[in-house]
């Protein structure tokens, strides 16, 4: 790379960084001051998410400004870091750096290659190694593939699990850890009947600090979404595809009541929710 070009790139990264140390001063934002390793997880995804969008679009705009907004994400992580002693952006650039060299061997070593595959093997292999110099057990699970959707993570871990025995015989516990992570969920949000499982448990109340209580909600939802997951999987069906058929049955009769809306000259604010359910009735008729 050119050193003009390189020098712009290296410029325009520390007026982020400094940037973000503004936002994140006690005269910085608001927002930005009270954010958290945890906090901003949905946030990393949400904008890995429309990093993929805009590449399938071919808005290279879009993909620029995109790809800026999940950066975004990794500078502000590595300054709450920074904040607390525990690592800077410089230190996940270094070992970075350390890791391609280091599963490059046929670039910055004599290692030999024939072709793309021969260097996935070898990726593999080198994380293998490193892992044994961590003393990192080896597990089933390492295997499973990071790129999937969390629902396909789920759905392929359960049936890594089931393949050594760690599964249920029958249908009927399946469906009571459903019964019981949506009995949680509704404990949490404090809207279980008296007489219910969990009634003689302590209540949430108003006094517990909303971020907590969010965290907790947060785990049990996805507690309940794992256990949905695996009654597709004993069922033996796709909870990826499933839900992909719902968004698109989703998508159409939403589209049908835009047109009816529309067709009326009309806004969605001068109709009721009974009144858009009737159209949504009327779509799901026309199937």
């Amino acid at each position: 790379m050119q050193a003009d070009k390189k020098a712009k790139i290296l410029t325009e990264l520390e007026k982020v960084i400094d940037l973000m140390e503004v936002l994140r001063s006690p005269d910085g934002c608001p927002w930005d001051r009270e954010q958290n390793y945890d906090s901003l997880t949905s946030n990393i995804i949400e904008e890995a998410y429309e990093v993929v969008e805009a590449i399938k679009s071919q808005d290279i705009n879009s993909f620029k400004e995109e790809l800026g907004d999940l950066l975004l994400q990794v500078i502000f992580e590595a300054q709450i870091a920074a904040e607390e002693n525990d690592f800077d952006l410089g230190d996940v650039a270094r070992v970075l750096n350390e890791k391609l060299i280091r599963r490059h061997p046929h670039v910055f070593a004599d290692k030999e290659v024939d072709n793309p595959d021969q260097v996935l093997k070898n990726w593999d292999a080198i994380k293998e190694q490193e892992k044994e110099v961590q003393d990192i057990q080896p597990s089933l699970v390492d295997k499973l593939d990071q790129g999937q959707t969390a629902l396909n993570q789920a759905y392929q871990i359960q049936k890594i699990a089931a393949k050594v025995g760690f599964d249920w015989k029958n249908l009927t516990p399946v469906l009571d850890k459903i019964e019981e992570e949506l009995a949680e969920c509704k404990e949490i949000m404090g809207v279980l009947p008296d007489n219910s499982l969990f009634s003689n448990q302590n209540k949430v109340n108003s006094e517990i600090d909303n971020s907590l209580v969010q965290a907790e909600l947060e785990s049990e939802i996805g507690d309940l979404l794992f256990a949905v997951v695996n009654l597709a999987r004993f069922k033996k069906i796709n909870p990826e595809v499933a839900l992909v058929k719902t968004i698109l049955k989703f998508k159409s009769r939403f589209k049908y009541i835009e047109r009816k809306v529309a067709k009326n000259s009309s806004d969605f604010k001068n109709y009721n929710l009974a009144e858009l359910d009737e159209f949504w009735n009327q779509a799901k008729k026309n199937e």
